[in-house]
């Protein structure tokens, strides 16, 4: 069964999904202690309406994201931008605040173009150094649907990516955290995003320039990964800015990621003032 992350009494816990139920199992941090991909219900089912979904990692855990990673993307951008087919993986970080869960409304940075990328996520289970590529996937705990939503003004104003891509609220992650054996192949799942029910990217994971296990490699062999953080593989061709003319997203959109298996990942987009509140 996938999990799922809730908060209670203001502690972040991980709970079990089966039927709209949710069975608990631990709290985040204890979870991450020892995670693994048997779980053991630790009380009695709530039913999932009846709880604050939180995203399914650690606080502290860290994003890496991989850009330009599936060939039709890597076309797409030396189209508009003449970047060539990458020699590595291009790694930039997210920071963990910026994860939402499915649901979770979007604001809309003020004199941006935010767009929207489906991407498959990969959740690391234990602490991983100098990874061989034959063993990487073994330190994997679970896949998620995530939509690396892009402030793209200010991540074309300069070289450096890390205000476009940390927009308050721009990490969509889920719906839920699916466990390995759940999925047949990860390595051949459908991709898509939509904006109001239009198919605006439609892929699939074979499509990848750079594997999870390559990419795994390519980050241990610098820094230590560690339980609970996350790899966002990269998304396909059919980003707004792709367009022409580029096309983004505003206050009243839907935006949906969907992946074979794992599910719809759905988040509607508002204008900032409407939650100013809540940020």
């Amino acid at each position: 069964m996938p999990l799922i992350g809730y908060v209670q009494d203001g502690v972040r816990h991980i709970g079990e999904l089966e039927d709209d139920t949710v069975y608990p199992v631990a709290t985040v941090a204890d979870f991450y202690k020892n995670p693994t991909t048997r779980v053991t219900r630790a009380g009695e089912g709530i039913p999932r309406d009846q709880i604050t979904e939180a995203p399914f990692i650690p606080e502290t855990a860290r994003v890496f994201c991989v850009g330009i990673n599936y060939h039709s993307h890597a076309e797409e951008s030396k189209r508009g931008a003449g970047q060539d087919l990458p020699k590595f993986p291009m790694v930039f970080g997210r920071w963990p605040s910026t994860l939402v869960t499915n649901g979770t409304k979007v604001p809309v940075p003020p004199n941006e173009g935010l767009d929207w990328e489906a991407e498959l996520a990969v959740v690391i289970k234990d602490k991983v150094w100098l990874a061989d590529r034959a063993s990487a996937r073994d330190h994997v705990l679970g896949y998620a649907a995530f939509n690396d939503l892009s402030a793209r003004a200010k991540q074309l104003a300069t070289t450096q990516f890390a205000l476009g891509k940390n927009a308050d609220r721009s990490g969509p992650i889920g719906p839920a955290l699916f466990l390995p054996q759940e999925i047949e192949d990860v390595d051949n799942l459908e991709i898509q995003s939509r904006v109001n029910g239009e198919t605006m990217q439609s892929a699939n994971t074979r499509d990848l320039i750079f594997s999870i296990e390559d990419i795994i490699a390519y980050i241990t062999d610098t820094i230590t990964l560690l339980p609970g953080d996350v790899i966002a593989t990269g998304t396909p061709g059919g980003v707004g800015l792709g367009q022409t003319p580029p096309r983004y997203l505003n206050p009243g959109d839907v935006v949906e990621v969907e992946l074979s298996t794992i599910g719809v990942l759905r988040n509607p987009i508002v204008d900032r003032a409407d939650i100013a509140s809540e940020l």
